[in-house]
C-alpha cells in the first residue's frame, strides 16, 4: 500500500484530535480521523450530566472557533458536545475527513524493519497506511480505580466518576466519595444537596482540598491566567502530574463548612458495608464514588512499542521518543498547565503537528526542543 507523504491519521475525535486536524489542515497535510464512537465528542457524551466548564466560554475555544453567545458563562456538558459537533463539520468542510464506528485496534510498523511509516488495523480488519500518526483518543476510557484496602471486599455499589449521570445513579443514605479535586467535590456538593434523597456524604482524601477561587478581583481566574501567561508556561517533565485545585466561587467551601458534606482522612479500609477510618471509628457506607482520574488509553500502540510498563507514552512534548511520526495530544500537563483542556490543546496540536510536518518534509522533529 503506497503511503503519501501529506496523509496523517489522528486516533481520536474528540477535543484533541479535533485541535490536531485543524494544525494538520493549516500546515497543509490531509488529516485522517478516527473516533471510535458514532459522534465527533469525544469522551463529552458520558460525562455526568451536571457538569459544566471550569472555564469561561471567552477561554474555551478550539482555534478558529470561538463559542457563540455570552462569553462569561460556564458552558455545560451538552454545550460542548454541540460546539464540537460544529467544529468537527467545520474541519470536514475545509478537507478534513471523519470516519466515525472506526475503533483502532494497533499501530504497527509499515513494511519492514527500519522502514518510514505505520499500518493501522481497524477493529473491523480495515488496514490503513499513513508516514504519521497522532495518538489522540485521551484517557476517558481507562478510569483509575485505586487499590484501596478492602474495596474488593465492600457489599456496596462502587463507581467510578465515569460511570456516574446524577444523584440517582448512586442509592442509599450514605455515600463516601474518593478524591480532592473539581470532580470530586462537584459531585460531593451535587449528592449533598440533592433534596430528593437527603443522604449523606463523606469525601475521603489523603490530602485536604485546596480551594482556589474562581474569581478573585471579579475577573475568572483564566483571565489572570492569560494575563500572567501561566497556561502557556513550559514545563519540566514529570513522572505524575501534580493535584489540580478545586475552583470554587464560594459555594463549595461554604457547603463544607457548613456540614452539607464532610471531608476525611482516607478512610483506612472497608470491611463489609463498613469504612474503618484512621482513628479506629467503623461506619455503615451504602456506596462508594471513585473520583480518582483517568490513565492514557492507548491500548492500540502496545504491540508497537510506544509505551512504558504502566501504558504510559514514551514522549516528550507530545513527541514520541521511540518512533519518528508518532505524537501524542490530550496527556496531562503535556507541554503546559493546560494542555488536556479545551482552552489548551490548540497550542499543543500546532507544537505536535508543525514538528510531524518537519519530519514528512524531511526535517528531523528534535523532540526535546521547545517551542
Amino acid at each position: 500500500m503506497p503511503i503519501a507523504n501529506d496523509n496523517i491519521v489522528i486516533v481520536g475525535a474528540g477535543q484533541s484530535g479535533l485541535a490536531a486536524a485543524h494544525a494538520a489542515l493549516e500546515q497543509g497535510l490531509r488529516p485522517l480521523l478516527l473516533e471510535a464512537s458514532d459522534r465527533a465528542a469525544g469522551s463529552w457524551p458520558r460525562y455526568y450530566d451536571s457538569l459544566a466548564l471550569f472555564s469561561p466560554a471567552r477561554y474555551s475555544s478550539l482555534p478558529g472557533l470561538p463559542f457563540d453567545g455570552d462569553p462569561e458563562r460556564y458552558p455545560r456538558r451538552d454545550e460542548v458536545v454541540a460546539y464540537l459537533e460544529r467544529y468537527a463539520a467545520a474541519l470536514i468542510r475545509r478537507g478534513a475527513e471523519l470516519r466515525t464506528g472506526a475503533r483502532v485496534e494497533a499501530v504497527h510498523p509499515a513494511g519492514e524493519p527500519g522502514a518510514s511509516g505505520f499500518l493501522v488495523r481497524l477493529a473491523d480488519g480495515q488496514e490503513l497506511t499513513a508516514p504519521a500518526v497522532i495518538a489522540a483518543s485521551g484517557s476517558f476510557g481507562r478510569p483509575h480505580r485505586p487499590a484501596l484496602a478492602g474495596l474488593d471486599t465492600f457489599t456496596g455499589p462502587v463507581l467510578h466518576v465515569a460511570d456516574y449521570r446524577c444523584p440517582a445513579s448512586l442509592p442509599g443514605e450514605h455515600v463516601v466519595v474518593v478524591g480532592a479535586g473539581n470532580s470530586a467535590v462537584q459531585v460531593a456538593y451535587e449528592l449533598a444537596t440533592d433534596l430528593a434523597t437527603g443522604r449523606r456524604v463523606t469525601l475521603a482524601s489523603r490530602e485536604p482540598i485546596r480551594f482556589v477561587a474562581q474569581r478573585p478581583l471579579g475577573r475568572d481566574l483564566h483571565f489572570w491566567f492569560r494575563l500572567t501567561g501561566f497556561d502557556r508556561l513550559p514545563l519540566a517533565r514529570a513522572e505524575a502530574p501534580p493535584a489540580s485545585p478545586v475552583l470554587d466561587a464560594g459555594r463549595y467551601r461554604r457547603a463544607l463548612r457548613d456540614g452539607r458534606y464532610t471531608r476525611r482522612a482516607m478512610f483506612a479500609r472497608l470491611e463489609g458495608d463498613h469504612a474503618v477510618w484512621p482513628d479506629g471509628e467503623r461506619e455503615r457506607v451504602d456506596a462508594v464514588l471513585l473520583a480518582t482520574g483517568y490513565r492514557p488509553n492507548l491500548p492500540y500502540l502496545t504491540d508497537l512499542g510506544a509505551l512504558d510498563d504502566g501504558g504510559h507514552p514514551r514522549q516528550r512534548r507530545g513527541l514520541s521518543v521511540t518512533h519518528p511520526g508518532l505524537g501524542y495530544l490530550g496527556l496531562e500537563w503535556q507541554r503546559t498547565p493546560s494542555s488536556n483542556t479545551l482552552r489548551g490543546v490548540g497550542a499543543d496540536a500546532a507544537h505536535v503537528v508543525g514538528m510531524l510536518a518537519r519530519h514528512l518534509r524531511g526535517a528531523p522533529q528534535r523532540a526535546g526542543k521547545r517551542s
